[in-house]
């Protein structure tokens, strides 16, 4: 085996979810989370965006229609991670979802990055978060990045909306 190590410009470009009911999906990315429907195949899929890409999250029916969420302990996504650019985007869709009376799983601060944790409508985990600033990241005396797991303080994020 080679040293070969991917380029650092790499990123991932789009999830494709499986879900029971296309409407209930969109309902929630669309609707709740603010994403763009950019096209649906047919009746049994969509492809939905931020900003005009052709995609970020495709939804579909293909094999799941009216199925039942995947088993908890089983081997799978764990989540998807949606990356805000701003802190105060990441309170706005914190807002939208309480708004919406939609339920969390978890919040955490990271060091390196605030999150939110939910489960979309088909029990698909979803993280909604937002980066610090790489010149802010917690690091141990190695020089490596300290990542932890901290309580986020919601009422301070809500903080940004005003």
């Amino acid at each position: 085996m080679d040293n070969y190590i991917i380029p650092s410009q790499t990123r991932i470009g789009h999830v494709h979810l499986k879900v029971a009911i296309l409407e209930r999906a969109l309902a929630f990315y669309c609707d709740i989370l603010g994403f763009e429907m950019v096209t649906t195949y047919g009746s049994d899929a969509a492809f939905i965006s931020a900003g005009g890409y052709h995609h970020h999250i495709g939804l579909n029916t293909w094999y799941s229609k009216n199925a039942a969420p995947a088993p908890l302990h089983s081997a799978g996504l764990f989540h998807t991670a949606i990356l805000y650019p701003r802190r105060k985007d990441l309170a706005i869709a914190y807002k939208r979802l309480m708004d919406a009376g939609y339920p969390l799983t978890g919040v955490a601060d990271h060091g390196v990055s605030e999150a939110l944790y939910l489960d979309d409508p088909d029990k698909n985990g979803v993280e909604l978060y937002w980066d610090r600033p790489r010149d802010e990241w917690p690091k141990k005396q190695d020089g490596s990045i300290d990542m932890y797991t901290q309580s986020l303080d919601l009422d301070d994020l809500l903080k940004e909306l005003v």
